[in-house]
């Protein structure tokens, strides 16, 4: 039994974005907090971390490109 949900590999699980652009893998039966939108929901964790891989390219937050362009 793995104690953190947010390592199982056989539970389901989501891909929350803020509005920084920052990405969070989440257990899908968790309560979303507030600031946060799901853009992968019922997902393996492998899924969401290929998602997270793919669209999470740059670790700055949106508001540190927006003042460095």
């Amino acid at each position: 039994m793995v104690a953190n949900p947010f390592e199982d590999d056989s539970a389901r699980h989501q891909v929350l974005v803020n509005h920084e652009g920052q990405h969070s893998l989440w257990p899908a039966f968790a309560t979303v907090p507030a600031g946060w939108t799901v853009v992968l929901a019922d997902a393996s964790r492998q899924e969401s971390l290929a998602y997270i891989e793919e669209h999470w390219t740059d670790m700055r937050p949106l508001s540190l490109v927006a003042a460095t362009a």
